[in-house]
């Protein structure tokens, strides 16, 4: 099984109601560099721990979820 961060972290987003906008602007990024994290299959730990406190969700838990399958 494939994990795709990417479209996790945009789903998310949109479960909370929040726009790409807010996020964009709480990560200091503008919306170009946001929709290019979107698209990506993986991140770097330190980003996506940051993404994590901004949204209040443990994003690492779909890659732990991942070492049960």
């Amino acid at each position: 099984m494939q994990l795709h961060i990417g479209y996790i972290i945009r789903d998310e987003l949109r479960r909370q109601g929040r726009t790409n906008q807010w996020l964009a602007d709480q990560m200091s990024i503008d919306r170009s560099t946001l929709q290019r994290l979107f698209n990506k299959s993986s991140i770097d730990t330190q980003q996506l721990f940051r993404i994590s406190k901004i949204l209040g969700k443990d994003l690492f838990r779909y890659y732990s979820d991942m070492l049960s399958m």
